[in-house]
This record gives C-alpha cells, sequence and structure tokens, in this order.
C-alpha cells in the first residue's frame, strides 16, 4: 500500500531525536515530566529486561493503568513464567501505581513517538506481545512493532468523537494504522463503529464492556480509615471525587444547602490534580468555610466544614468513608470518571451531565436507579436527599450489582491475551 503523504511528513518530523527533545523541554517546564525519569521518555530502559517472555501494557493515565492491576495479577498466577512491563505517560500514573505494581511487573514511562527513542525502547525490552489498553495510537510505536513481528492488541478500546475526527481527516494513515493491530476488544458499540470507519476489519474488533467493570476494589489502608472514622464520628458525610476547577466551589454551595437539612455535614473534597489543593484551599477559606487539608497534616475536628483530600492514591478510603458520592468531571465539560470505583465501594453514585467518557456506563447505572444526574442548581437538593440512609443503601447496592456484572469483562480480555501469547510461543 502506498504510504500516505499526512503519515510520511509525521515520520519524518518524529524521525529527528532533536524534536523529542523541544517537546520534553515544554513538558518539563510545564511540570509534565519527572525530571529524574527523563531518559526513559528518550527510550533509555532504567532497569534490566526480565528473563523470559515478556508482555508490554500501556496504558495512557492513572484510570486505565489501575484498571490493568487485577487482570495482570491474574494473569501472572496463570502463566508463572511471564513477565510484565506497564509503561504510562502521566508523572501521575507512575505514583499510583508506586506499591501497587504485581509480582513480576516492572513500571517505565512511555517513550515520546520519536524514531530513535522508540527503536531504542523495542531493542532493549524486545516484548512477546503489545498491548494498547484504551486507545492511544502512535503511528511510530505501531509500525515499529510491525516491522519487528511483534503483535499489537487493543483492549478496553475507546475512541472518542475529537480523536475518530482527527483521523478521518487522514484516512489512508488511518487504515495503515488499523493494518498494523491484530485484534481489538472495544468498550461499546460506538468505538467499534469509529474504527472500523477508519479502515478496522471487522473480524479483528469485538465489543466487551469497559475493562474497569472488572477491577478489583481500590485498596485502602485500614488504619488510616479507622482513624478517619473516629474522626468524622458518625457525623453525616459526602464526597466531590475528581473534581476539576469550578466544580469545587459548586460543591461548597451545594454543601451550604444540605446543611439546612443535615447540621453537622461534612464534606469531602478529592481533586482530580491534588496539586490544586493548595488553590482549592485558599479559595474556600475566603469564602468563609472551615477548612482542613489533608496533605498539610491538618486533622479533621468537630467543626470542620469541608476536607479537602489533595493527596495520591487515597480515593478507596473516601469511597468506603463517603456513602454519596459525586463523581466530578462531569460539571464541567470533562466528560466524566470513573463510576465503577464508588460503585464497587458501596458508595451512591452523583454525576453532571458531561459524561461523554463514560456514557454506556453510566446509561447502565442509571436504568439500574444507581446513579443520579445531577445539574449545578440541583446538586445540594440531590445529596440532602439521598443522604437519608435508605435512600443512600438502595443506590449503593444497585451500582455494585451493576458493577459485579463486569467481571467477564476482564475474563475475555485474559482469554485474548493468553491466546495471542499461545501463537507467539
Amino acid at each position: 500500500m502506498c504510504r500516505s503523504v499526512l503519515l510520511g511528513a509525521y515520520l519524518m518530523l518524529t524521525g529527528r531525536a532533536s524534536f523529542g527533545e523541544r517537546i520534553l523541554r515544554r513538558r518539563l517546564a510545564r511540570g509534565k515530566e519527572n525530571a529524574s525519569r527523563l531518559d526513559e521518555r528518550r527510550g533509555i530502559a532504567s532497569l534490566p529486561r526480565p528473563d523470559g517472555p515478556l508482555m508490554w501494557l500501556h496504558a495512557a493515565s492513572v484510570g486505565e493503568s489501575v484498571s490493568l492491576l487485577e487482570m495482570i495479577r491474574r494473569l501472572g498466577e496463570e502463566r508463572p513464567d511471564l513477565s510484565f512491563l506497564i509503561t504510562t505517560g502521566t508523572t501521575t500514573s507512575a505514583q499510583v501505581l508506586i506499591g501497587r505494581i504485581p509480582a513480576r511487573s516492572v513500571h517505565q514511562f512511555v517513550p515520546l513517538d520519536i524514531g530513535p527513542w522508540v527503536r531504542r525502547f523495542l531493542d532493549h525490552w524486545t516484548p512477546d506481545l503489545v498491548v494498547l489498553a484504551e486507545g492511544e495510537i502512535w503511528p511510530t510505536l505501531l509500525l515499529e512493532s510491525g516491522k519487528r513481528d511483534i503483535p499489537v492488541v487493543m483492549i478496553n478500546a475507546r475512541m472518542t468523537h475529537r480523536a475518530h475526527g482527527r483521523w478521518r481527516v487522514a484516512r489512508r494513515a488511518a487504515r495503515q494504522m488499523m493494518a498494523q493491530i491484530r485484534h481489538v476488544q472495544a468498550q461499546d458499540q460506538v468505538t467499534a463503529n469509529r474504527l472500523v470507519s477508519l479502515g478496522l476489519p471487522e473480524t479483528r474488533i469485538e465489543v466487551t464492556g469497559t475493562l474497569k467493570e472488572g477491577s478489583a476494589a481500590l485498596p485502602h489502608n485500614e488504619t488510616e480509615r479507622v482513624q478517619l472514622a473516629a474522626a468524622i464520628a458518625g457525623r453525616p458525610c459526602w464526597l466531590a471525587a475528581s473534581t476539576h476547577e469550578g466544580e469545587e466551589a459548586m460543591a461548597a454551595t451545594a454543601n451550604k444547602l444540605a446543611l439546612r437539612s443535615w447540621h453537622k455535614l461534612l464534606l469531602v473534597i478529592a481533586p482530580r490534580h491534588p496539586e490544586r489543593g493548595i488553590g482549592i484551599v485558599a479559595g474556600l477559606r475566603s469564602g468563609g468555610w472551615k477548612v482542613a487539608q489533608r496533605s498539610a497534616g491538618e486533622p479533621i475536628l468537630p467543626d470542620t466544614q469541608i476536607y479537602v483530600a489533595d493527596t495520591m492514591g487515597e480515593m478507596g478510603l473516601w469511597y468506603r468513608l463517603c456513602p454519596v458520592s459525586f463523581v466530578g468531571g462531569s460539571l464541567v465539560p470533562i466528560g466524566g470518571h470513573n463510576p465503577f470505583e464508588p460503585a464497587a465501594l458501596g458508595s451512591a453514585i452523583l454525576h453532571g451531565s458531561s459524561v461523554e467518557n463514560f456514557a454506556d456506563i453510566y446509561a447502565r447505572l442509571s436504568s439500574a436507579k444507581a446513579a443520579v444526574v445531577v445539574s449545578e442548581q440541583s446538586l445540594g437538593e440531590t445529596v440532602a436527599r439521598i443522604l437519608e440512609p435508605d435512600e443512600a443503601a438502595k443506590m449503593a447496592h444497585a451500582a455494585w450489582t451493576v458493577c459485579s456484572e463486569g467481571a467477564e469483562v476482564t475474563e475475555k480480555a485474559m482469554d485474548l491475551l493468553m491466546a495471542m501469547l499461545d501463537e507467539v510461543d
């Protein structure tokens, strides 16, 4: 097949390390890179390759990387000879994986899609199988894997409307990328249709649902949970989880309304990006709220009204402690975040209308009466109503039922990956 002009231009541009260095400098200046591990982004490994067969799994960010952990653990139990390389592209995801990475697994930052860096990466790790979670499509990575006859599969695939629009502009390049992918397990039919429209043969794709349904419940420190529960001392509480700029103020306004019904109500805010914690606390205090900040070691006191949980890897704590959770990124145009995390831990789910990233999942939760859509204006009234124990328990049970039904998604992904490894062997 004649190579696409756009693809040729892309490969020419990304074939120079100097282009990658400019990108790295900008990302480092914006705090998006770990300076001590920058060489990994250049394809320079910081760890030796494990002996034996190696599966490389790449996840774009936090949610995707966490969704892989349970599957990797189970794959490792079935194949004691198999090792795993997990790559991510964000510093936040790397922090979350610390202490949670399964046996016989190593983490590296994925190299930028720069020709010499990708080749250096593949030369060192020589994976037997490449597994892309969600849907990042990097031309150099796919083409270089193809040259080495390394099979590439996509699991938990999701293609947004925006990403589909970009690839539609470069249809010939898209067809060449699709030709490099052996099989796809898609989260939903919309994604399947989009990938087929870009040139993926229908025989190579199946709709299985989201892998996050089969993930293990988020972990927590039980000692911390007991201590925090003692500090909350039976007060009614609710969680604003994975919030983005603007949503913290909305949650505070909602809390003021809900306080009319629940006079000792505590709001826990866990921002999606913990580094925003200082600014969130300052804004709330200027509004007259009595705030405690977790990263500063400030305790929850009897008069604390809002607790800002600006720490990494502790969402398992907050979902266990709070019977009602508003899942952020949904009252601002972000597209929503994973609702199965609170569902698996018995927390009733509230969310805004911007949930296109997980539209199918939220639709299922809604039909099961396990989640309630809210607006900025209705959030406070809804929190007050759902906090009633019977109401929260009913919703939480329905959400857990929907969540537990998704274990088969993990099974299907494992079956695919084991079959692909058998072909390589």
